[in-house]
C-alpha cells in the first residue's frame, strides 16, 4: 500500500513564497499584530520576531516593569535597538509594539530596511481586544476607555503613513487576516515575490 503525503496550507505557501524584506507589523495595542504575525510567518515559512518579547527578553522584564522602572523614553530607546538590530539580522515578520511607528526615526528605519503594514482597526474593536488585559501599562489609568480613545486619536495620523494596509475588523479569522495582509503585499513585489 503506498503513503500518500498530504501537503500543508504552510508548506504550499512556504514553497511558492520568497521573502526579500521584513514584514513589519504597525498598528494599535489589540490590533492583531503578534497573532497575524505568527500566522503569516507560518504561512511563509519565515522566523516570526517580536520586538516586545525580544526586549522583555534582554531586559529579563515585562514591559509593565520596564515601563514602572526606567520610564517610557527609556523603554522607546531600547525599542529602536531590538527593531533595528532585528531588521538587520534575518528576514521575517516583526511585530512592533504600538508605539514603536510614532518615532520618526524608525519609520524611516523601516521603511528603508522592510515595509510597514498597518494592522488598521477601529477602536471598539480594540477596546473589545484590550479591556480585560492588565498587560498594557498605558492603560493603566483611571479611565482606560478614554486613555486608549487619546491614544488612537494621536496614532492614526502616524499609522496612515504606513507602506501598505490591512483591515482587522474583529470577525474575521487569522487564517483570511493573512490573506488580507499577503493581498496588501502583492503591490510590492520587492518585498514578496512568488517563486
Amino acid at each position: 500500500m503506498s503513503e500518500i503525503k498530504h501537503n500543508t496550507p504552510q508548506a504550499d505557501a512556504a514553497q511558492r513564497y520568497d521573502l526579500h524584506k521584513t514584514v513589519v507589523l504597525v498598528g494599535m495595542m489589540g490590533a492583531g499584530k503578534t497573532a497575524v504575525g505568527r500566522a503569516l510567518a507560518a504561512r511563509l515559512g519565515v522566523p516570526f520576531l517580536d520586538s516586545d518579547a525580544e526586549i522583555e527578553s534582554a531586559a529579563n522584564m515585562t514591559i509593565p516593569e520596564i515601563f514602572a522602572r526606567d520610564g517610557e523614553p527609556f523603554f522607546r530607546d531600547k525599542e529602536s535597538q531590538v527593531i533595528r538590530r532585528l531588521l538587520d539580522e534575518e528576514k521575517g515578520i516583526l511585530s512592533t509594539g504600538g508605539g514603536a511607528f510614532l518615532a520618526e526615526a524608525n519609520r524611516h528605519m523601516i521603511s528603508d530596511r522592510g515595509v510597514s503594514i498597518w494592522l488598521r482597526a477601529d477602536l471598539d474593536v480594540l477596546w473589545n481586544r484590550v479591556r480585560h488585559k492588565d498587560t498594557r501599562p498605558l492603560l493603566r489609568t483611571a479611565d482606560p476607555h478614554a486613555t486608549l480613545r487619546a491614544l488612537y486619536e494621536e496614532r492614526v495620523p502616524i499609522y496612515e503613513q504606513a507602506d501598505l494596509v490591512a483591515d482587522s475588523d474583529g470577525e474575521t479569522a487569522i487564517e483570511d487576516m493573512v490573506n488580507r495582509v499577503l493581498a496588501a503585499l502583492a503591490a510590492r513585489p520587492d518585498v514578496l515575490e512568488l517563486k
